[in-house]
């Protein structure tokens, strides 16, 4: 038994969480094909016009978390940060798949997002969301495809 062992942080046998064997599967390529393209995901780049509730960190978090995961993402952590005095919001789901971040101007009711999503995602699953909780008069949107194989 070696010193390691003899303190607890070792042990000569595998545990639960140690393993002995060796996976031999190749990793697996989360790029897509979509119409004769190959890339890692798309990204939208949204703006909302003529929106309100755009000073409310809760619903925003509420909002897009729940865009996120009918978009087929996986959360790892959301963070928004409220500003005074005109109630701007800024913040970020991080997803698995990467991410959805938000800055609003309650003051011009407006609100600009990143809905950038790998693999199957889709982004566009997001929108029905964001009409639902800020009622824009307007969207515009823009997407890129991130990740494009030559």
């Amino acid at each position: 038994m070696n010193a390691l062992a003899r303190l607890g942080m070792v042990s000569e046998t595998p545990s639960e969480n140690q393993t002995t064997s060796v996976s031999v599967e190749p990793a697996k390529d989360y790029f897509v094909e979509h119409d004769g393209q190959k890339f890692a995901g798309r990204h939208l780049l949204i703006d909302l016009w003529g929106a309100s509730n755009l000073d409310s960190p809760e619903l925003i978090d509420k909002t897009l978390c729940a865009g996120a995961l009918e978009a087929g993402a996986t959360i790892l952590h959301s963070h928004f940060h409220h500003f005074t005095p005109n109630g701007g919001v800024s913040g970020v789901v991080v997803l698995a798949e990467s991410h959805i971040s938000i800055h609003t101007w309650p003051e011009r009711n407006f609100a600009a997002l990143d809905v950038f999503m790998c693999g199957i995602c889709d982004p566009h699953k997001v929108i029905p969301f964001l009409q639902a909780a800020f009622g824009p008069e307007s969207i515009q949107i823009d997407e890129q495809r991130r990740g494009l194989v030559a």
